[in-house]
């Protein structure tokens, strides 16, 4: 029963912690250099598409979207990982123009 609990706990340190792949390199060898970066560290620019912030941060928590003056607007809520802080993206036309943290 104890290497039964031993080998689940190894497994789950090995695979339950580990951050699911959101990209491959082939799906992102298009974009400019500085975007390839900073995606593989898990940053966000300024400029980004809605698919380059998805490819570095995976979907968001909440998602909006609405036109106003003939634009295309999202607003994209992160959670943090205890829950507790909020990060607000703000896109227009496709491309992030700001973001906020609460």
């Amino acid at each position: 029963m104890g290497k039964k609990i031993l080998v689940a706990g190894l497994i789950f340190l090995l695979f339950g912690c580990a951050e699911a792949v959101r990209y491959t390199d082939y799906e992102i060898k298009d974009f400019p250099t500085n975007i390839q970066e900073s995606i593989k560290k898990g940053e966000v620019l300024m400029g980004m598409t809605t698919s380059q912030v998805r490819y570095a941060w995976g979907p968001p928590s909440k998602s909006m979207s609405s036109y106003v003056e003939g634009k295309h607007r999202e607003h994209w809520i992160y959670k943090a990982k205890a829950g507790i802080e909020k990060t607000h993206l703000f896109f227009e036309d496709g491309k992030l123009t700001f973001w906020t943290t609460e």
